[in-house]
C-alpha cells in the first residue's frame, strides 16, 4: 500500500487536566507487565519472560472508559481524513496506558498483522477485524524524562534487516504534553530506552474489516 503520510500529529491539544486525570486514574487500576501478541494471556515461564523483555520492557494498565474515547476519537477521524488515508474503521480496542521507567523500552514492531482477530464468539465486535490505525497520546511533557523517543521506520519490511539511517524519523512533534500522533498500524515503530524520569503514554488501536 502506497501512502504519502506515514503519520499525522496534533501538538499539545489535550489539556493538562485530561492528561493528569488519565495518569491518576490509571495508577488506581491493576498494573500488568506489557506483552506482545504472541504470548497471549497465559502464565509465562521464566525463560519466556526474559525473552519478552528483550523485545519489550514496560508496565501497562488496560482502560476501557467512555470519557477517554469521547475525548480522543475526534482526532482519529480528523487525522484519517487530513492524512488522506480514509481507512474504514468501526471501533477501538481497550486503551493501553503505558509507563516507561528507567531503561524500559519497546523495540521495533508494528501493531497490525495479516491474520484477523478470531474470537470464540463470531458476534464479538472484534471478530474478523484488524488493526488499521494506531494512536499514541503523550501524557507527560518531554522535559520530564530523557530517552524514550518514539521513532518510525518508513519501510514495509522488518527494519532489523536493512540500513535504517535513510528511513528513520524521530517524532519530535509530540514531545509537548497533550500531543497526539496517529499512524497506520502497519508502520514500523519503536520506543527507545528511557534514560531518566518516567514517560507516560496512552495507546489506542482502531479496528475495521481487512483491506481489500
Amino acid at each position: 500500500m502506497n501512502i504519502s503520510n506515514y503519520y499525522w500529529y496534533f501538538s499539545g491539544v489535550l489539556t493538562p487536566k485530561f492528561c493528569d486525570d488519565v495518569i491518576e486514574y490509571a495508577k488506581s487500576q491493576k498494573e500488568v507487565m506489557a506483552r506482545t501478541g504472541g504470548y497471549g494471556d497465559r502464565k509465562l515461564k521464566k525463560e519466556e519472560v526474559l525473552d519478552l523483555k528483550r523485545k519489550r520492557n514496560s508496565d501497562l494498565v488496560w482502560l476501557n472508559d467512555t470519557w477517554i474515547y469521547k475525548e480522543l476519537h475526534p482526532y482519529v477521524h480528523q487525522a484519517n481524513k487530513n492524512a488522506g488515508w480514509n481507512f474504514d474503521w468501526e471501533r477501538s480496542e481497550a486503551c493501553q496506558f503505558t509507563k516507561y521507567k528507567l531503561n524500559q523500552y519497546y523495540d521495533w514492531h508494528c501493531d497490525s498483522w495479516d491474520k484477523v482477530y478470531d474470537r470464540k464468539d463470531p458476534n464479538h465486535p472484534e471478530h474478523g477485524r484488524i488493526r488499521k490505525l494506531s494512536m499514541t497520546c503523550q501524557l507527560t511533557d518531554g522535559s520530564e524524562y530523557t530517552g524514550g523517543e518514539l521513532e518510525f521506520d518508513f519501510r514495509n519490511y522488518d527494519p532489523h534487516m536493512r540500513d535504517e539511517s535513510q528511513h528513520l524519523r524521530r517524532a519530535k512533534e509530540i514531545l509537548p504534553k497533550g500531543s497526539i500522533i496517529v499512524f497506520p498500524s502497519f508502520v514500523w515503530h519503536r520506543v527507545k530506552p528511557v534514560t531518566s524520569g518516567t514517560r507516560y503514554s496512552l495507546v489506542l488501536w482502531h479496528l475495521g474489516k481487512p483491506f481489500k
